[in-house]
């Protein structure tokens, strides 16, 4: 049986997919959803959440600019690899 994007079980054919969608959007059927089993550890998650807090309290304005400033470059690089349909 296929699974959701969360593991939760659907059906196989697209009708009874279809089915299963509106049965949810009107309320008549409860989605299968475990929000908290996700495949990551929590006490881990809480770790990073904390680590990336006390970084973030360590950096200087300067050094945290600097970073700003290569982060941004680099989302707005363009890639090289485009290709021109013109």
């Amino acid at each position: 049986m296929p699974k959701g994007p969360k593991g939760q079980k659907r059906p196989a054919d697209v009708i009874g997919n279809a089915v299963k969608v509106m049965q949810i959007a009107t309320g008549e059927d409860k989605e299968e959803f475990d929000g908290a089993a996700d495949g990551k550890d929590p006490a881990a998650q809480a770790m990073g959440r904390k680590g990336g807090k006390a970084r973030a309290e360590s950096l200087s304005a300067k050094k945290r600019k600097e970073i700003a400033k290569r982060a941004a470059a680099k989302r707005w690089a363009e890639k090289k690899t485009t290709t021109d349909d013109s």
